[in-house]
């Protein structure tokens, strides 16, 4: 693989964001012809792509339905197994709205997610409730706080190729993915080159990557290697490796090889049970109805998103750990 050149790691333009969205959405048609098919007199359109002005998160994806998009199935892929509240909800309406951005917020407290977007929680929790409507800066930035896959999210709106200041992020998280399906440690070297203890080095020291995770050196050569490659490292002033971004990566892009990533790191929980290694492996064989299964089963994914939504927040890093939740019928059909 030829190296590729430093992606762009900068703080993202909301409002220049929104606007881009709707000139891809747009496409071929005029300003004028959006406004009208969205129901207005006025050249709205024309406003929100010169960011006088921006749709609510609501209105964003009202346009979205109206220029074609499924909208309600953008969000089934975007979760992979709907939601209680997308059963629930007409996504595109203000409690739909709410429902996905409370949903998104996970474990995470009105003051933390408040915090980051840099509002008061108390417009916050308005939004939450359905009380008030995010305009759509804020309602991107919203899901990007919450979940770390904003791009995964407008990819199922609009290619981001076609978005100018997602563009080149798309391409690494592109080859993120690629690098996470070629070598499946190299996720894992990357999130060890975040502990405090790494930061603490005075510098890079061989092997050093390869111990704390039980890894032959060759491997870490390796990942680093194919780190550097896909543009997710760099070296610091102290000629230490260091994240480029923090993502949230969503290896299921690719079904097939999401199954392959699943199963290896599944061996290596085995493998790390069988060498009597620290931490909770445990199971519980039962017999149970087909609702109730059901129900065991939405509960391990919240569950799932509740994870999420802690590591999101957890600071700081000293310590890397896979979680394999297992939940599977032993009937051969």
């Amino acid at each position: 693989m030829d190296p590729v050149p430093p992606l762009d790691s900068s703080p993202l333009d909301y409002g220049q964001l929104g606007a881009e969205l709707i000139r891809a959405l747009r496409g071929k048609r005029s300003q004028m012809a959006l406004s009208r098919r969205l129901g207005y007199k006025t050249n709205v359109v024309y406003l929100w792509e010169a960011q006088k002005g921006a749709p609510t998160g609501v209105g964003f994806l009202r346009l979205a339905e109206r220029v074609g998009v499924d909208v309600r199935q953008a969000l089934e892929q975007f979760y992979r197994t709907p939601p209680p509240w997308l059963r629930e909800h007409e996504p595109i309406s203000v409690s739909g709205v709410a429902a996905l951005l409370d949903d998104l917020r996970g474990a995470s407290t009105l003051v933390e997610t408040a915090r980051k977007l840099r509002v008061s929680r108390f417009a916050l929790a308005r939004w939450l409730r359905g009380e008030a409507e995010p305009r759509l800066p804020d309602f991107l930035e919203l899901i990007e706080v919450s979940s770390l896959r904003l791009i995964d999210f407008v990819a199922l709106l609009v290619n981001p190729e076609r978005i100018p200041c997602l563009a080149e992020r798309w391409s690494g998280l592109q080859l993120a993915r690629r690098a996470a399906y070629q070598r499946p440690w190299s996720h894992a070297v990357l999130r060890a080159l975040e502990l405090e203890q790494y930061r603490a080095l005075p510098q890079h020291e061989d092997g050093w990557l390869a111990r704390m995770l039980g890894l032959p050196l060759e491997e870490e050569h390796e990942c680093l290697a194919l780190l550097e490659d896909t543009g997710q490292i760099e070296r610091d002033k102290a000629k230490k490796w260091r994240a480029r971004q923090v993502r949230t990566l969503d290896t299921r892009k690719d079904p097939e090889a999401a199954r392959q990533l699943k199963a290896w790191w599944a061996k290596v929980g085995s493998d790390r049970f069988k060498a009597n290694a620290e931490g909770v492996f445990s199971y519980n064989l039962f017999g149970v109805s087909k609702a109730d299964y059901a129900r065991i089963e939405a509960l391990q994914r919240a569950h799932f998103r509740e994870i999420r939504s802690i590591v999101a927040e957890s600071q700081p890093v000293e310590t890397v750990a896979v979680v394999n939740l297992q939940l599977f019928s032993l009937l051969a059909r």
